[in-house]
């Protein structure tokens, strides 16, 4: 008995679906579900009983689960299949968050005598957020002030030279302001003052990484991060609200180009031969 014999296939070609490129999946990588259109960052992947799934984190940070099946996402707007990655050696990343090249197994340098001072707690968890791994490298530490007043005594007590320059980021540095008068104090040959225009840090990160529309103006003479949080809807815990903001922040991207040129300009001075 004869097997039976097909002729060609005679699909028309504007029927047939090129076969879509397969891309590993990774943390962070942002695409688009191509039949909802939601678009994040993926957050994790996992095998389940009905296949293989990614979770995607959009810019509100509201996730969903897709599963993950042939041309379904679309990366950098071209059709791509996402598949589960190669069971390997885990690679390290190619960049900092701050964007600077990454050194594997780079161990931190002995801390210079020179310091960067910033102007409170936040500061120091952005700073850290972003360019900790750097710091680390470079042996640069970072400490906090409890407020800007405490400035001239501080770089008295800290005796800035050649072999340990003295670098300040400051709240709120605009002509004019208080501020602005203590750095002018207190800048030298050995001694760096730099700032950024926001009332607080917190604005200095992107409104739409955190997930807002923009950051509210507060009427003179209430608290500014609680009146942040009221005009936000969030609940007046200033402490959670700065978890939240800090939790937003994942790269230099999620930073205001202000306050990324002030960090790196301080951490040239400092490390400058």
């Amino acid at each position: 008995m004869r097997s039976r014999s097909y002729g060609p296939d005679l699909t028309p070609p504007w029927k047939k679906q090129n076969p879509a490129p397969e891309v590993p999946v990774e943390t962070d990588m942002v695409v688009e579900e191509v039949t909802t259109g939601f678009c994040g960052a993926v957050v994790r992947w996992e095998k389940t009983a009905e296949g293989p799934t990614v979770t995607l984190e959009d810019r509100f940070r509201k996730q969903r689960v897709f599963p993950m099946t042939p041309r379904g996402f679309l990366l950098e707007g071209k059709v791509v299949t996402l598949v589960r990655p190669s069971v390997t050696a885990p690679r390290p990343p190619s960049r900092t968050a701050s964007g600077s090249v990454a050194v594997p197994g780079a161990r931190a340098r002995v801390a210079r005598a020179g310091r960067i001072y910033v102007e409170g707690r936040h500061d120091a968890e952005l700073v850290e957020r972003v360019w900790g791994d750097d710091l680390r490298i470079e042996g640069v530490v970072v400490e906090y002030l409890e407020g800007v007043d405490d400035l001239p005594a501080i770089v008295d007590g800290f005796a800035p030279g050649p072999d340990a320059r003295l670098g300040v980021l400051v709240d709120h540095l605009v002509p004019g302001s208080k501020e602005s008068r203590i750095a002018a104090e207190v800048t030298g040959d050995d001694v760096l003052v730099v700032g950024h225009p926001y009332i607080d840090v917190w604005e200095a990160v992107k409104p739409s990484s955190v997930g807002i529309p923009g950051w509210p103006a507060v009427p003179r003479g209430q608290d500014w991060k609680t009146g942040v949080c009221r005009a936000l809807g969030w609940p007046e815990n200033t402490g959670a609200a700065w978890q939240r903001i800090l939790g937003s922040v994942r790269s230099y991207k999620d930073l205001e180009p202000t306050l990324l040129g002030r960090v790196e300009e301080l951490i040239d001075f400092v490390t400058a031969p």
